[in-house]
């Protein structure tokens, strides 16, 4: 059985998630699907500073809590741009395994403030539930997003934004803004940028693509989420949510189709 490497990097910062769970049960899923030994390990890089190397077949780097600005120069962060450029260095190189990353929420803020595409601000309010999103013409083009309709359903879950892009310097790295925000209640409001392909191997959303419909059903319908997310977000968002849920067409469809047609492209 042909064996695959992929890293987990947990930008979490010891914050309770479901996402690095979910990350290994989309790998392993995709992995028993294709005949594929799938072996993941996570890296606590915020909270322990641990990284991993480039001995690594393919990366998911998650999101995670607080401001995408203020790390700027810590130790951590130093830790995580020497890896990204090392793999970038290394896919522009005449080597012939290229390797992949999958960049979600806080590290697609990250690399939003690090190239300047566009401004990473504090939104006014929290962006919270499965909403839908739109495709750019790059992003209809993309083959990561076949399958998904032009205006598709994801998981936001965000306190910080990036708007207003500059194209100018989207075009000098190379990049192509894949999804923007839906039309904001207030439309004086900019539309957050929602999906980045940066280059044929480094892709990066916004939302949250690992979310599992199922899995998240489960713990809405405990009384302890149950109450927190009522006490959070009102009882109108709870039902909102656990009704979307229930829909084949929108979030199950994104999972569905996201990360797995990556690591299609990614590892074969």
């Amino acid at each position: 059985m042909r064996e695959i490497k992929a890293a987990i990097i947990d930008l979490y910062d010891d914050y309770p998630n479901q996402a690095i769970s979910s990350f290994q049960h989309i790998l392993k899923t995709f992995g028993d699907a294709n005949g594929i030994n799938i072996k993941a390990d996570v890296f606590d890089l915020r909270g322990k500073n641990e990284a991993p190397g480039l001995d690594f077949d393919v990366y998911l780097s998650s999101g995670g809590p607080g401001s995408p600005i203020d790390s700027e120069g810590s130790e951590w962060e130093t830790k995580y741009w020497k890896l990204v450029d090392d793999i970038d260095a290394h896919n522009q190189s005449e080597a012939s395994n290229k390797k992949h990353v999958f960049f979600v929420c806080h590290s697609f803020q990250l690399l939003c403030r690090r190239y300047k595409l566009g401004d990473v601000n504090q939104r006014t309010s929290e962006s919270y539930g499965i909403m839908s999103t739109i495709k750019t013409e790059a992003g209809k083009a993309d083959d990561v997003f076949n399958g998904l309709a032009d205006n598709y359903y994801i998981f936001d879950s965000r306190e910080w934004q990036v708007v207003n892009p500059d194209m100018q310097r989207f075009k000098e790295i190379g990049a192509t803004l894949l999804t923007i925000e839906r039309e904001r209640t207030n439309p004086t409001n900019p539309r957050a940028l929602m999906a980045i392909r940066f280059n044929p191997y480094f892709i990066a959303t916004q939302y949250h693509p690992e979310v599992d419909p199922v899995d998240m059903k489960e713990r809405m319908l405990t009384d302890d989420y149950k109450n927190h997310m009522i006490e959070e977000y009102g009882i109108e968002k709870y039902n909102e949510i656990l009704g979307n849920l229930n829909q084949p067409d929108k979030l199950l469809l994104t999972y569905n189709t996201i990360i797995p047609r990556f690591l299609a492209a990614a590892i074969g």
